[in-house]
C-alpha cells in the first residue's frame, strides 16, 4: 500500500515560508530611487453661486453675497510609489463636508474603480468665510442658509473631481523636496489669554504662542520641470470680514493665485496654469491674520481681554488687518505668505521625500471615545453640545445678544430659550463641564442630525511626511500636541526625522479642538469644542494610534459607518423666479459706458443691465472679461480681441444688484484695476450671464462696452514737458 511520504507535513512548512517570504518580498519598495515618485497637480474652479446665497463661515444670516471678488478654486495632487497613490487636495471653501466627500468618492469609483477610496483621498478646506454656504449635510452649518444649497454642492463636487481628474491624467516620475521655515508677520493668537492656560513648562518650548512654521513641498518632474507646491500654515481666511458680500478666496487663495502667476507663463490666466500652488490649512483654531488685534470700535480702547467686550459686549470688540482696509489686508497676508513659501520654494537645503506611499482611514464615534491619558486615569468624550460662548463669535467676527467669551455660566434667559430646543441631561452637563450647554446637539435630530458624532479620521504618508487629516480646528497647542504625538509614534516604529503636518479642515466639520486647560477658559474655540474637554486627548491618542499601524503596514477596523442624510437635505431658500429688463432695455446693455482714456492705476467702472447670477449654473465660466485689442480695428467684426483677465484675477470685480424684487431688474457693475505695468493699448470690457424668463426658462445673454485706451500715468517730469503734451492728452481724452 502506497501513501504520501512520511515528510509531507516538512514539505509544506517549506511551503509556506516560501510563500510568506515570496508576499515579504513583493512588499520591499521596487523602485530603484526611493526617491522617485509619480506626482500629477491639477486644478478647477469650484465657486458656486455668487449672489443671493449666505456666506460660510461667519454664521451671519445678514450675509448674503452679491457679487466675486476671486473664485475660488480646488488644487489636487496625486502622489504614487508605483504600488500605492494618496490624492491631497485643498479646496478654496469654509470646511470640507461629509456629503461632498461622499460623493466625490462615488464619482471617482465611477471613473477610476477602486484606484481612489476613502483611505487615501484628503480633502482639506482653506477656511475662506467668503464662499457659499448651504452644502453640509448636518442642519447647524446649514442654518443661516436656509438649509441646503444644491448650487454650492454641485460645483463643489464637480470642481473637486475635476480637479483630481487633471492630476490623475497629468501623472509623470519626478521627486518631490521637502522644507520648513518661519513666517513672522502674518498671525497672531486671537485667544491669548486661553492660551496661557496652557502649563508654563509646555510654553517655555515654543517662541511664539501661534506656530509660525510652513511646511513646503516643491515638486518637479525628473527633468526639473515644476510641477506644484504644497505647504501647510496655520492661519484664518479671515481678512475678509463679515461685512464683505463678495465671494473670495481671502488670503490663502491670493497666495496661491500669486506664486501660480509667477510660475506659469506670463498671461496665463488664473486657474488655466498646468502648475499648481496650493496654501492649505493646518491648525488655525486660534490664528488670526488681524495682525492689528481687537480694538473697541467707538473708542479705540482694548477689549476686555478674557471676554473680548467693549462695555460688556462684544459686538464693538473687532480685529483687524494692517491694512486699510480688508482687501488691503488681504493681499497684505496673502504676500507675506507667499513670499516665504517662495523663500523656501527656491531654497537648495531642501530635501528630497524618500520612502513609500502608504494611508490609513477609520471612523470614530467621538462621542463615545475612552481615553487613557499619561497619567494612566480613564476619561471619556462626551456626545456633541456647544457652550454659550460659542454664540459670543470671535474678535474676527463678533456675534450677537449678550453673549461675551469666556462664559462658564449660562443665564436664566437663554437657558430657558436652551430648553425648548432640548434641555441637557445631567450626565450631559456633567461631561462638559466648565461648558454651561447652550445647544445639546446630541439629542437634536429634527428634522435631521444637528451635528456630527461619526468622524473621518485619516493619516497619509509620503516617506518622511506624515499629513493628519483632522476634522475641526485645532488650536496651537494642541496640534502641536498632536505632531509630537505622530512624530513620537513614528520614531518607535523605526521613522527618526518624520515631519508631521496637521490638515486641517478635512473630510468632515466637527467645529473646533482646545486643550483641556484651555476648555477651562471657554472662550470661543472651547465652547465650539463639542465632545467636551477631553477632545484633543482623544485625538491625540487616535492619531497616535493611526501613525503606529500606518508604520507597521497594519489595517484598521473601517469603524461606525456615517449616516448619508443627503436624501434628506431641506432648503427654505427660493430659486429666482423670474428676471425682467428695465422698459427699453435689453439683457447685457450697457447703462455706463468706460471713460474713453484711463491711466494706468486707474479704476474701470462698467454696469450693465443683468440676470441674477444664480441662473448660471456650474463652474468653470467667468461674468466678465477684460479684452485687449491685438489686430485688426475695433469697429471690424474681424477685430482679434485677447482676453486678459476675467473674474478670477485679483485687478477684477463682480458686483450684482437687484434694483427692483417685484419687476426683476438687476444691475451688474464690473469694475478692472488696471495695473501700474499693464501695457497701452485699446481695451473693452464684456458681461455674460443668464436671465430667466416666466415662460421660456434660462438663456444666455452678453454684453460688451465701448473701446478705451489705456495710457501711461504721467509722472512729474510729464508736467513740465510743455502745453503741447497736454493738449494732445486731452484730445485724446
Amino acid at each position: 500500500m502506497t501513501g504520501p511520504p512520511h515528510n509531507t507535513g516538512f514539505f509544506l512548512f517549506l511551503l509556506f515560508l516560501f510563500l510568506l517570504f515570496a508576499d515579504a518580498e513583493e512588499e520591499v519598495d521596487p523602485r530603484p530611487d526611493p526617491t522617485v515618485y509619480g506626482i500629477g497637480a491639477g486644478i478647477y474652479d469650484v465657486t458656486g453661486p455668487v449672489a443671493g446665497v449666505n456666506m460660510m463661515g461667519y454664521a451671519d444670516p445678514a450675509q448674503i453675497n452679491a457679487g466675486l471678488h476671486t473664485r475660488l478654486y480646488s488644487r489636487a495632487f496625486v502622489v504614487d510609489d508605483s504600488r500605492r497613490r494618496v490624492v491631497f487636495v485643498s479646496v478654496d471653501c469654509g470646511m470640507m463636508a461629509e456629503a461632498v466627500r461622499h460623493k466625490v468618492l462615488q464619482d471617482l469609483r465611477g471613473l477610476y474603480g477602486d484606484t481612489y477610496g476613502e483611505a487615501n483621498v484628503i480633502l482639506s478646506g482653506t477656511h475662506t468665510h467668503s464662499g457659499p454656504a448651504g452644502y453640509q449635510q448636518y442642519l447647524l452649518y446649514d442654518i443661516t442658509s436656509q438649509g441646503f444649497v444644491k448650487e454650492t454642492f454641485d460645483a463643489m463636487v464637480q470642481g473637486i473631481v475635476k480637479s483630481i481628474q487633471r492630476a490623475h491624467d497629468s501623472v509623470q516620475q519626478g521627486r518631490i523636496y521637502i522644507n520648513a521655515g518661519q513666517v513672522l508677520n502674518a498671525s497672531v493668537n486671537r485667544s491669548p489669554t486661553s492660551y496661557l492656560y496652557n502649563p508654563e513648562d509646555e510654553r517655555a518650548q515654543y517662541d511664539h504662542d501661534t506656530d509660525k512654521t510652513m511646511t513646503l513641498l516643491r515638486m518637479e518632474a525628473l527633468d526639473g520641470t515644476p510641477i506644484g507646491t504644497l505647504n501647510w500654515f496655520a492661519v484664518h481666511p479671515t481678512s475678509m470680514n463679515k461685512s464683505n458680500v463678495l465671494v473670495s478666496s481671502d488670503n490663502k487663495g491670493f497666495a496661491s493665485m500669486r506664486f501660480e502667476a509667477q510660475m506659469n507663463p506670463k498671461g496665463t490666466l488664473p486657474g488655466q496654469g498646468n502648475f499648481v500652488a496650493a496654501f492649505a490649512q493646518s491648525n488655525c483654531g486660534d490664528v488670526s491674520p488681524n495682525t492689528r488685534g481687537p480694538h473697541c470700535l467707538d473708542s479705540g480702547a482694548p477689549c476686555h481681554p478674557e471676554t473680548s467686550t467693549c462695555g460688556g459686549r462684544v459686538q464693538m470688540c473687532v480685529a483687524s488687518g494692517p491694512g486699510r482696509d480688508m482687501v488691503e489686508s488681504t493681499q497684505i497676508i496673502g504676500e507675506r505668505q507667499f513670499q516665504a513659501a517662495w523663500e523656501l520654494y527656491h531654497n537648495e537645503s531642501s530635501t528630497p521625500l524618500s520612502g513609500p506611499v502608504q494611508f490609513i482611514h477609520h471612523f470614530v464615534d467621538m462621542g463615545n471615545v475612552t481615553v487613557t491619558l499619561d497619567s494612566g486615569a480613564t476619561v471619556q468624550t462626551c456626545p456633541p453640545a456647544l457652550g454659550y460662548s460659542f454664540a459670543a463669535g470671535t474678535t474676527d467676527g463678533p456675534g450677537g445678544f449678550d453673549f461675551t467669551q469666556g462664559m462658564t455660566e449660562g443665564t436664566p434667559f437663554w437657558n430657558m430659550v436652551s430648553g425648548f430646543l432640548h434641555s441637557p441631561e445631567p450626565e450631559q452637563i456633567r461631561c462638559h463641564a466648565p461648558k454651561p450647554i447652550l445647544l445639546d446637539t446630541a439629542h437634536m435630530n429634527m428634522p435631521y442630525p444637528w451635528h456630527p458624532r461619526v468622524v473621518d479620521t485619516q493619516v497619509g504618508r509620503i516617506g518622511q511626511l506624515i499629513v493628519a487629516a483632522v476634522p475641526g480646528e485645532f488650536t496651537t497647542m494642541c496640534g502641536r500636541r498632536l505632531r509630537q504625538k505622530m512624530a513620537s509614534a513614528a520614531a518607535a516604529s523605526g521613522l527618526e526625522g518624520a515631519v508631521p503636518v496637521l490638515a486641517g479642515l478635512s473630510n468632515v466639520y466637527s467645529h473646533y479642538v482646545a486643550t483641556w486647560e484651555e476648555y477651562q477658559a471657554q472662550r470661543y474655540e472651547a465652547a465650539s469644542t463639542i465632545y467636551g474637554p477631553d477632545t484633543c486627548a482623544a485625538y491625540r491618542q487616535i492619531y497616535g494610534e493611526l501613525v503606529t499601524a500606518i508604520m507597521q503596514d497594519d489595517a484598521m477596523p473601517p469603524g461606525p459607518t456615517p449616516p448619508d442624510l443627503l436624501p434628506d437635505q431641506m432648503s427654505l431658500l427660493p430659486d429666482v423666479i423670474f428676471d425682467g429688463a428695465p422698459l427699453g432695455r435689453h439683457f447685457g446693455e450697457v447703462v455706463a459706458q468706460p471713460f474713453p482714456l484711463v491711466y494706468t492705476g486707474e479704476t474701470v467702472s462698467v454696469k450693465f443691465v443683468a440676470g441674477h447670477p444664480r441662473n448660471t449654473r456650474g463652474p468653470g465660466g467667468s461674468f466678465l472679461t477684460v479684452e485687449r485689442l491685438e489686430g485688426g480695428s475695433a469697429a471690424d467684426d474681424d477685430a482679434n480681441w485677447v482676453t486678459v483677465a476675467t473674474d478670477a484675477n485679483w485687478s477684477t470685480r463682480f458686483e450684482w444688484k437687484r434694483t427692483s424684487t417685484l419687476l426683476g431688474h438687476s444691475l451688474a457693475t464690473v469694475r478692472w484695476s488696471v495695473p501700474e505695468d499693464g501695457p497701452q493699448g485699446f481695451y473693452r470690457i464684456t458681461h455674460s450671464g443668464h436671465q430667466k424668463d416666466l415662460f421660456r426658462g434660462v438663456k444666455p445673454y452678453r454684453g460688451v462696452s465701448k473701446t478705451f485706451e489705456v495710457v501711461l500715468r504721467p509722472s512729474r517730469e510729464d508736467v513740465n514737458i510743455g502745453d503741447a503734451w497736454w493738449e494732445n492728452l486731452l484730445r485724446r481724452r
